[in-house]
């Protein structure tokens, strides 16, 4: 017979351990934040390897003993969830996958698990019915005779038919819809989401079976559930993008795989997730007139350029505070730079409301737009628009100078790609690359009065 199973109540906030439930932590002096975990399920651990119970003990081994095996994954047929995964899915891997509600995580993973025909994939649905999937896979248009469908919530259920099945990929749709029997707590408690995390963190290692766990956020944008469950899993990504417009961004938040810097862009149509090879025509607004206030940047994405354009608006202030507001950019480095052409350009901002736009629906950290959201502010400052064929890469300094990028080649080869005539980047950068190996004008400036001066 099998031992009682033994809980404990733990504050989620500071961890504070109690063997009942108090109302208030005596550690933090919080209210309601105790919740019950289990510490010890009792009965025998499951192996998923056999079928059998135990384990064989670990043993320390001398780490120059220890081969080295060459790294296997699964290329997708999405060449974006690929490069967003450092290269395709490594076996026996727990990925997090969390996004807003309605922004189309269930889609993309549907349409993923569709796509990989000759893998048999197990599509495990909380949220909807076997109707409603069916409906949302009739719109992808992919037949897949190899993907299963199982509408489950308890995890003891869906072991039972992962081990009749044997899937070689499993999608769980989404985590805070699955419970333990062995927890007396709803589905979407922290102890529920942590237990069945564990389960499929055990099957995924003990099977190397890849799992892709689906998960809500919250309201400031953090994956809903305990901390740990990042910690847990080997790979996060964010699912993003703006309800307005039609593009998504799949982000690297965390990946013990691969980079955290890689971006994945799709866009949203009828039939499903388009992947969108070449994201830098579609951020840059294609314009018969010119006009005043816009610049391209040359930024950078993980490896993977982007062209974007930085839109500013610079007009007198009716207030007597002038107002700042930004949309897809810092808005502190915003007023930083204000302040280096108040002072070392003798412009002045303080009687202006300024904002700032990324077009695109785009949030964009890589400081080498700098330059870009200057020459942007400048060009609405004086109200003279900027020649359509140029662009710039370039970090701004607190003196006024214009610092180097990294891997500056790549973004000069993507602005000649793009047709782009000439581009303005650091005069510091010009080690780092030969101009002659390109068509396009490569023009050096180390300060922004030169970058002021060639342009207006």
């Amino acid at each position: 017979m099998s031992t009682k199973v033994k809980t404990a109540f733990f504050c989620s906030k500071c961890g504070y351990e109690s063997i009942k439930w108090l109302g208030k932590c005596p550690s933090c002096n919080e209210w309601n934040t105790f919740v019950e975990e289990v510490l010890d399920k009792g009965g025998k651990q499951q192996n998923w390897t056999d079928g059998k119970s135990g384990k064989k003990a670990a043993k320390a081994v001398v780490l120059q003993q220890v081969k080295a095996l060459e790294e296997v994954r699964f290329v997708t047929k999405d060449p974006e969830l690929n490069r967003v995964l450092g290269g395709g899915i490594v076996p026996g891997s727990l990925v997090l996958v969390g996004g807003e509600p309605g922004i189309g995580k269930s889609t993309l993973f549907l349409q993923h698990g569709l796509m990989m025909t000759e893998t048999i994939v197990l599509y495990v649905s909380g949220e909807e019915s076997e109707q409603q999937v069916k409906m949302r896979a009739d719109r992808l248009k992919i037949s897949n005779e190899r993907f299963y469908i199982l509408t489950e919530t308890s995890i003891q259920a869906i072991f039972e038919e992962i081990k009749k099945l044997q899937p070689q990929l499993v999608i769980v749709d989404s985590i805070q819809t699955i419970q333990s029997n062995l927890i007396d707590s709803a589905a979407g408690s922290i102890s529920q989401i942590r237990e069945c995390a564990a389960e499929f963190q055990r099957f995924a290692k003990e099977t190397n079976t890849p799992v892709f766990l689906i998960g809500h956020i919250t309201k400031d944008g953090s994956i809903a559930g305990p901390k740990i469950l990042e910690h847990m899993v080997d790979t996060v990504l964010q699912f993003e993008g703006d309800r307005h417009y039609a593009y998504r961004l799949l982000r690297t938040l965390k990946n013990r795989f691969g980079s955290t810097s890689e971006l994945g862009i799709y866009e949203m149509t009828g039939d499903g997730m388009r992947m969108v090879s070449n994201p830098s025509e579609i951020l840059i607004t294609q314009r018969e007139e010119q006009l005043s206030g816009s610049a391209i940047a040359a930024s950078l994405e993980g490896m993977r350029p982007l062209l974007i354009e930085v839109q500013a608006l610079v007009t007198q202030s009716v207030y007597g505070t002038p107002q700042r507001t930004v949309s897809g950019y810092d808005l502190r480095r915003l007023q930083l730079l204000l302040a280096v052409l108040e002072k070392r350009g003798g412009f002045v901002f303080g009687t202006k409301d300024v904002f700032v736009n990324i077009a695109g629906g785009l949030k964009v950290e890589d400081p080498s737009i700098d330059l870009a959201i200057i020459c942007a502010l400048l060009s609405s400052y004086e109200d003279v628009a900027l020649p359509h064929h140029i662009c710039f890469a370039g970090e701004v300094g607190l003196n006024g100078e214009i610092r180097a990028v990294n891997r500056i080649e790549q973004r000069i080869a993507e602005a000649e790609k793009l047709g782009f005539e000439k581009i303005i980047v650091s005069k510091y950068n010009k080690k780092s690359f030969d101009p002659s190996a390109f068509k396009i004008q490569v023009v050096a400036a180390a300060q922004v009065h030169e970058v002021y001066q060639l342009l207006f």
